[in-house]
């Protein structure tokens, strides 16, 4: 179901995407339901949001038959493998809340599977939500091994645990507990920055040293399946990110001029180019195709962007399979990566900076700037001083911002650092207080749980 075109292969980071302030829209290809999302016009009955809503609860549905039957499951399972694999199912379920809890707010908050139409749940609150959230991570947490191997790759692991357990304290403000989850898994020693910034969204740097959590996808030739839930085996399941945003494909969005103007530049002062700009994105006179081919305007369709004064068509690299292809509709196996230790050190470094260990949280990102194919000067700068709390703060958004670009980390951040009173300025030009802070609760559901009226819904909506 993760897998699947409701949630990670499409309609999970398009939801994503288009919420963050990372993307323009690449042309008159863009859908209207999804072009409603990236202007802030969407209504409860938008198509994109609403098969996510469907997909997590799907999610959650089927988590609760593995969480509930793990007891009673036939002889010939052994102990450990119950606990782990129920383990798996309230980290999956917990995953699901996390996303439902922040997205959209209060939810009905399922913990046994529903067995009739009579069990339609109301909407919780979202501190209700979120304490499930968290109830369920402890437990995963005890449950999952800290690693794998072999085909079990893919699986939750304790970190992965442990890491949505502090984006979920982030969300709640409680940077220490936030702080004490992300240290165990400095701590544990297992994960370290790779030095190839490319291979953390291309298909040969899977499952590396910097991974904690990745949903698995796998070649099929071009099969995809677009069924909304997943389910099936006569289609193996690949993901279609490749076809949506990269430069010889549909490119229905491309990266804001926001972004793309926030990278350091000599040109702006800074003391070096910084080289996550060529690694996250196509730009012509690229070579692609293992080098083969070089991009040239007129393989590109839609809008250009304007970068440092010029106008270009620029497109997003990241998870494209462009660099080892030329040749029509594109879908891929490049896994898509959830979880990574670069994003474990800068969450890290905003909680040092919150609890007032300024130096703690530079050091910590200095960590990520000198990976060895970034190299970029530490900390402090000339346009990034840090002689306050605000500027190491500064600092830490920017970081966040470039490293983490595409890697729908970005929405999740403006989210928290809203709720949280962190934003200097709104970075989401459409916003309208008591409104856009949340999606509206999807009209179908409104329409079919009997315990969900009009007056549930969202303000603003």
């Amino acid at each position: 179901m993760i897998q699947s075109n409701s949630l990670v292969s499409r309609e999970w980071f398009f939801t994503h995407d288009l919420r963050g302030d990372e993307m323009a829209t690449g042309g008159g290809q863009l859908e209207t339901p999804r072009n409603q999302l990236l202007i802030g016009v969407n209504d409860p009955g938008n198509s994109v949001s609403g098969a996510v809503w469907n997909g997590w609860f799907r999610v959650i549905h089927r988590a609760n038959i593995v969480i509930e039957s793990g007891a009673e499951a036939k002889p010939g399972i052994s102990e450990p493998i119950r606990t782990r694999v129920v383990g798996e199912a309230k980290f999956l379920r917990a995953w699901a809340y996390y996303e439902l809890g922040t997205l959209w707010g209060g939810v009905p908050l399922y913990t046994e599977y529903v067995k009739s139409v009579e069990g339609s749940k109301p909407r919780a609150s979202q501190q209700d939500v979120y304490s499930q959230v968290i109830a369920d991570l402890k437990s995963a947490e005890t449950a999952l091994p800290a690693s794998y191997s072999g085909t079990n790759l893919g699986r939750a692991t304790k970190a992965a645990a442990q890491m949505l357990l502090a984006r979920t304290y982030l969300q709640l403000g409680d940077y220490t507990n936030a702080k004490t989850e992300l240290q165990k898994i400095v701590s544990s020693g297992l994960y370290q920055l790779v030095d190839n910034y490319l291979d953390l969204t291309n298909e040969e740097g899977e499952f590396n040293t910097e991974s904690i959590f990745e949903v698995v996808y796998a070649p099929s030739g071009g099969a995809y399946n677009w069924g909304g839930d997943g389910d099936g085996t006569a289609v193996q399941e690949e993901t279609v990110r490749t076809q949506e945003y990269s430069a010889v494909g549909w490119r229905n969005l491309i990266p804001s001029d926001k972004i793309l103007n926030d990278y350091e530049r000599t040109s702006k002062g800074d003391a070096k180019d910084d080289p996550r700009y060529d690694m996250s994105y196509w730009k012509p006179g690229d070579k692609f195709n293992n080098g083969n081919s070089v991009l040239t305007d007129d393989r590109v369709q839609g809008n250009a962007s304007t970068v440092d004064g010029e106008t270009v068509k620029i497109s997003w690299r990241k998870y494209s399979v462009l660099y080892k292809v030329d040749n029509g509709f594109f879908t891929s196996g490049i896994n898509m990566r959830i979880m990574r230790y670069a994003d474990v050190l800068l969450l890290l470094a905003e909680c040092e900076n919150e609890l007032g260990n300024s130096a703690a949280a530079i050091a910590l990102m200095n960590q990520v700037r000198a990976r060895a194919s970034v190299n970029m000067p530490p900390y402090p700068t000339a346009n990034y001083p840090c002689n306050s709390k605000d500027e190491v703060f500064r600092a830490i958004q920017h970081e966040r911002y470039v490293e983490l670009a595409a890697e729908q980390a970005r929405n999740f951040d403006i989210l928290r650092w809203r709720k949280n009173g962190k934003l200097k300025s709104e970075p989401i030009s459409y916003f309208v207080t008591n409104k856009h802070e949340l999606l509206p609760i999807p009209q179908s559901e409104i329409d079919n749980n009997p315990n969900i009226d009009q007056s549930d819904q969202n303000p603003g909506y």
